[in-house]
């Protein structure tokens, strides 16, 4: 198993009404991306795509909110609407439009932000995206019952009675397909951060508030609806699922692929809920041709070519065009 690269280093950066902090890969290409987590995730879930994909664009990964190194917000909102206003702050921080990627809760806070600031979007991509599926599933549904009043209190506090390492093994057996693929200096920086954070007051309330924010987008009607927004997307999209994800149904892409106006679908057979990374190099792959085909938008049929429409083209991946 080769040893990992270090994660990239980070900053806090100043966005007016709250702080983020963000870590970024070395200046070069012109292109920039930005990449957001999902729930209980931070900046460094992203560390080995950002290198796949160092030569292509300038990676910025930032900690939402409350999450990773960025203090918590004002107020203690941890809604899906506040945590894009974060994102959308930074993007005019770096000068956007950006590649915008996100996992599971980033994926939903990325559809908001492309939904409603097309401007700042150049693509999208998301991986397991959190998108309302209201069909009762066993990794969802304990996301549901940590986020009903005072139970998800209660639970952090039977958590944190935990050992950091049984919860960091029991966190990655259910996001990974094979959580032996987890390099043991993964392993041991994931437990080293959650020490951390055991020590700061607000972690437990932020990861509680971030769980009840996205079981209320579930739930949500009218024009604010993830699944409305989805279809306002301008951006060309790419939607990466795992076949073995036990959080976010793969089921999901028929309805993205439905729903998303200029949308391709990837379907990793070996993959769970955090295919970036499970499978960093591929998924950077799939993520490099978006780009490509970003800075080239003007011309017309770059999807058709770059991601023909027979399904079963390839060995690794299922795509639909």
């Amino acid at each position: 198993m080769d040893v990992p690269i270090p994660h990239w280093p980070g900053e806090l950066l100043d966005l007016g009404d709250l702080a983020v902090h963000v870590r970024s890969t070395p200046d070069g290409p012109r292109e920039k991306a930005l990449f957001v987590h999902g729930l209980a995730g931070s900046a460094t879930n992203w560390t080995d795509l950002m290198g796949e994909l160092s030569g292509d664009v300038r990676g910025y990964a930032l900690d939402l909110p409350g999450a990773g190194y960025s203090p918590e917000p004002p107020g203690g909102d941890y809604s899906i609407a506040a945590h894009a206003a974060a994102v959308t702050a930074l993007v005019e921080r770096l000068g956007g439009p950006v590649h915008l990627v996100g996992n599971s809760m980033g994926g939903a806070v990325s559809v908001r932000v492309a939904a409603t600031r097309p401007d700042l979007v150049r693509t999208l991509t998301l991986i397991s995206p959190a998108l309302p599926d209201l069909l009762p599933r066993y990794g969802p549904a304990r996301v549901a019952m940590s986020a009903a009043p005072r139970i998800g209190e209660w639970a952090m506090t039977r958590l944190r009675s935990l050992p950091p390492e049984r919860r960091i093994r029991a966190t990655m057996a259910m996001c990974y397909a094979d959580s032996g693929r987890v390099h043991p200096d993964r392993l041991e920086d994931a437990v080293a951060e959650l020490r951390r954070r055991d020590e700061l007051a607000y972690a437990g309330p932020a990861l509680v508030g971030s769980a009840r924010a996205l079981v209320g987008e579930y739930f949500r009607r009218g024009e604010e609806n993830l699944w409305r927004l989805a279809a306002q997307v301008t951006a060309p999209t790419l939607v990466v699922h795992g076949r073995h994800d036990r959080l976010v149904h793969p089921r999901m892409a028929v309805r993205a692929g439905r729903t998303f106006p200029d949308v391709r679908l990837v379907l990793l057979p070996h993959a769970a809920h955090v295919a970036q990374m499970e499978y960093p190099a591929l998924v950077g792959r799939h993520v490099r041709l978006l780009i490509q085909e970003g800075a080239r938008s003007a011309m017309p049929d770059v999807a058709g070519a770059k991601y023909p429409q027979n399904p079963w083209n390839q060995e690794d991946t299922a795509i639909v065009g």
